[in-house]
């Protein structure tokens, strides 16, 4: 089973997050944050993978460091539980629409932290009473940077904040189960560098 399992602790959140890439898309996600919880949900839901996560944060202040925690020990786990990244696809691509909104994501589980992301202008500051939406490329950013791959995220349209972030969330899932699911006809790491 690839699994990983990161507990985190600061003055500012308790985390913990594990994820399971070969689940069944089993999820058990509290931070206190809803549409963060919700957002949560899809990625495992539609990435298939079984995902706990566990955060208490300082939501007297704002939900900024609860979400960029979690979004950092849900990288750091990710990393640890695709090991050495022997006989996987490693890329992978998804495009999922939500109504008017179409979100197109690309990812490489290269070993290298890159995120290339873009949203429509204009979008509604808030989704919900916690959720800022200028804190979806932040969690990508912390997400990338502990994960180490490199990751491309656009949406040409869309209208309804709380649909752009939803179809991002989906089509990230969808485009890590794709690079993170073993090759049948791969040997090794699948890379000339011989590491990932």
């Amino acid at each position: 089973m690839r699994v990983g399992r990161i507990e985190r602790a600061t003055k500012e959140t308790s985390v913990l997050v594990e994820v399971n890439l070969d689940g069944t898309g089993e999820v058990d996600v509290s931070t206190g944050v809803g549409f963060y919880d919700h957002m949560l949900a899809q990625l495992g839901k539609h990435g298939l993978f079984d995902l706990t996560v566990k955060t208490e944060g300082d939501l007297h202040i704002d939900s900024h460091h609860t979400i960029e925690d979690t979004a950092i020990a849900l990288g750091a786990a990710f990393r640890e539980a695709l090991g050495d990244k022997s006989g996987i696809r490693r890329f992978g691509n998804a495009s999922c629409p939500l109504d008017e909104a179409l979100a197109e994501v690309t990812v490489d589980l290269s070993g290298r932290p890159y995120l290339v992301h873009s949203e429509p202008d204009g979008m509604a500051p808030m989704i919900g009473p916690d959720y800022d939406t200028t804190l979806t490329r932040h969690i990508l950013e912390s997400f990338v940077a502990q994960a180490a791959i490199c990751l491309h995220v656009r949406v040409p349209y869309g209208r309804n904040a709380h649909h752009i972030v939803e179809a991002q969330f989906k089509a990230l899932a969808r485009a890590l189960r794709a690079a993170s699911e073993p090759d049948p006809r791969a040997v090794g790491v699948p890379s000339t560098k011989g590491v990932l």
